[in-house]
């Protein structure tokens, strides 16, 4: 055991003597400080971890002191000290193993003779009788190749390609959901588990952590608070109605009576529209809070593009919303509306003229002009602080649905559905029932022209782990990590990310996802607008097609509240054309 205490501490001596520590020092140099000092520390966890705890009585220590310790830049060991802190399952040789690559991660700029060597100490001292050598083997090969020049970024590419979590993450997820304690808060960093984090060029550091700073101090401010609930009540319509859906829930009900009872939440009848104003209107106040005279947004379905031109308007803030030339097309009454409300409209060309490409373009402007401008992003995505304000601003959609339940039968509503594309709507409906094992939460996605033909959207279904507009979680990508093109005839759910909160929902099994074609879309729009006289918005849709999956397999009379995330008038002309396109032999009018 000496000599490998030995051993380790010459490999210490060596990286920090060369000073090849530089380069990833450099890459880190917008970290919190205590991270600056990150690869001598986690040398020194890998040391302890091989001299001093071979039995597993001591795991425990090392494993919190490495939760401290590791940077969440590091996204391959977060992911990998996740597996352990998180499912509590992995045996203390794995554990060994894990503290290998910690090992690893603080010498990477120590060379490829870094890597091999501690590769070398962790074959000799661990054997090759285990489940991570491959990924060891996989992150020296990676190193190799493109390590020296970005370090960071080869992590990434590691941490993508050898998807740490998935098949082990999904085991444990179903079998010991109820044993793991789900979190609301992220950590300093922005993580929910292994999601979340900042990935964003310099510039935008000290944009984010004024940000950050600003909505800390907002949350317990009470006249902020008090301005914007007068908003909210005043200016919003606020609170939205939580109405029975009578005729709707009559079309599941059995003969003996029973049957779900279904609610809708009624975010489209806010003013302008949608759930979109709960957030733009609050992100506003924080613009002015923070002294930004210029406010960019990105949009999909027009929804929070308009929101973002409303509040603009009544803030007297310059407003410029980046849209995709294809969605531009099929959303042009929103189009039009921002216009008048005297916002740019940036026609964004790039790619598929989509959202995912506004959103990117939205990203440039923002590193362009970072001091006069804030950024509203839309929904729960995004690099850390967004995920947490978006959804922070929305939870008044779930606050408002616990106590009008209460109201009207007397407890929390049995099961919560929403649409999900990043996730906003959803994420403020199940903010407050996160806790309450008693509910269930259902996401649901588009799923295009169906999960086999590649056009579909649906990221938490079929997505792997990555990156995307600066967030680590489940993407829609190709094997080199390259964002592939999605699908769905509804533009507020043609994204191929999701909401970091909404895959830590996922990997905890607290929260479920299905998918709904376009088809199946089509026909709830149809239904709701038939049943309630309600016409909602294709996003919406989604969620009341899948009434028809679930409630067949519910028993008795459970509560059921699905968020109406926004009206239909929009997408009006998106419906007409879909149904002269594939003609009455595929959708027929009269057949609900």
């Amino acid at each position: 055991m000496l000599s490998l205490k030995m051993e380790c501490l010459l490999f210490l001596f060596e990286c920090v003597v060369c000073k090849r520590i530089l380069p990833l020092l450099s890459c880190m140099k917008n970290e919190t400080p205590l991270f600056l000092t990150a690869p001598y520390l986690m040398g020194i966890i890998g040391l302890c971890s091989f001299s001093f705890c071979v039995g597993s009585e001591k795991i425990q220590k090392v494993q919190t002191f490495s939760q401290i310790i590791v940077p969440p830049n590091f996204v391959c060991v977060v992911s990998l000290v996740n597996e352990y802190h998180f499912y509590n399952s992995i045996k203390s040789n794995q554990f060994f193993s894990i503290m290998t690559i910690l090992l690893m991660m603080g010498f990477i700029c120590g060379g490829q003779g870094g890597c091999e060597k501690s590769l070398q100490f962790r074959n000799s001292f661990l054997g090759k009788d285990n489940s991570f050598l491959e990924r060891n083997n996989k992150l020296v090969k990676v190193y190799k190749t493109a390590a020296f020049k970005s370090p960071k970024k080869s992590l990434t590419v590691f941490a993508v390609q050898t998807k740490p979590v998935d098949n082990l993450g999904d085991t444990f997820s179903q079998k010991n959901s109820n044993q793991v304690k789900v979190t609301q808060v992220p950590d300093v960093h922005g993580h929910f588990g292994r999601y979340g984090g900042q990935f964003v060029p310099e510039t935008l550091f000290f944009c984010l952590e004024n940000l950050a700073k600003c909505f800390g101090e907002t949350r317990n401010d009470p006249m902020f608070h008090k301005e914007l609930d007068l908003l909210l009540k005043d200016f919003v319509g606020r609170p939205s109605p939580l109405y029975f859906a009578e005729h709707l829930s009559s079309r599941y009900a059995r003969k003996d009576g029973s049957g779900p009872r279904i609610y809708l939440k009624r975010e489209d009848l806010n003013h302008t529209g949608a759930h979109k104003i709960n957030n733009s209107l609050a992100q506003c106040l924080l613009a002015r809070k923070l002294g930004k005279t210029r406010v960019i947004a990105e949009t999909g379905a027009g929804q929070h593009g308009v929101a973002t031109a409303t509040v603009c308007a009544r803030f007297g803030l310059k407003c410029v919303v980046y849209m995709g030339a294809k969605d531009m097309k099929r959303q042009s009454l929103n189009v039009f509306r921002m216009r008048l409300l005297g916002a740019e409209v940036r026609e964004v060309t790039a790619g598929t003229g989509t959202l995912t490409n506004a959103l990117s373009e939205a990203i440039r402007d923002w590193v362009t002009y970072p001091e006069e401008t804030h950024y509203i992003v839309g929904s729960v995505s995004g690099p850390h602080p967004y995920p947490l304000i978006v959804r922070e601003f929305q939870s008044i959609i779930g606050k408002e649905t616990k106590q009008q339940a209460k109201e009207k039968w007397g407890t929390s509503p049995d099961i919560l559905i929403a649409c999900v594309g990043g996730g906003s709507n959803a994420m403020g409906l199940f903010h407050d029932f996160v806790e309450d094992p008693n509910v269930r939460l259902i996401g649901v996605e588009a799923a295009g022209e169906g999960l086999g033909s590649q056009k579909h959207a649906a990221t938490l279904t079929c997505g792997q782990l990555g990156v995307l507009h600066g967030a680590m979680s489940y993407v829609i990508q190709d094997e080199d990590g390259q964002i592939k093109e999605v699908h769905s005839i509804s533009a507020g759910l043609d994204y191929p990310g999701v909401g970091p909160e909404h895959a830590y929902l996922k990997d905890t099994g607290r929260a479920e996802y299905f998918a709904v074609t376009d088809r199946e879309a089509i026909q709830g729009f149809k239904l709701l607008s038939r049943m309630e006289g309600i016409i909602p918005a294709l996003e919406t849709a989604h969620a009341v097609a899948y009434l028809d999956k679930l409630c067949p397999t519910l028993s008795g009379s459970p509560n059921i509240v699905l968020c109406c995330s926004g009206r239909g008038d929009k997408d009006v002309h998106t419906v007409m054309d879909y149904l002269k396109e594939n003609g009455d032999s595929d959708i027929h009018l009269d057949d609900l």
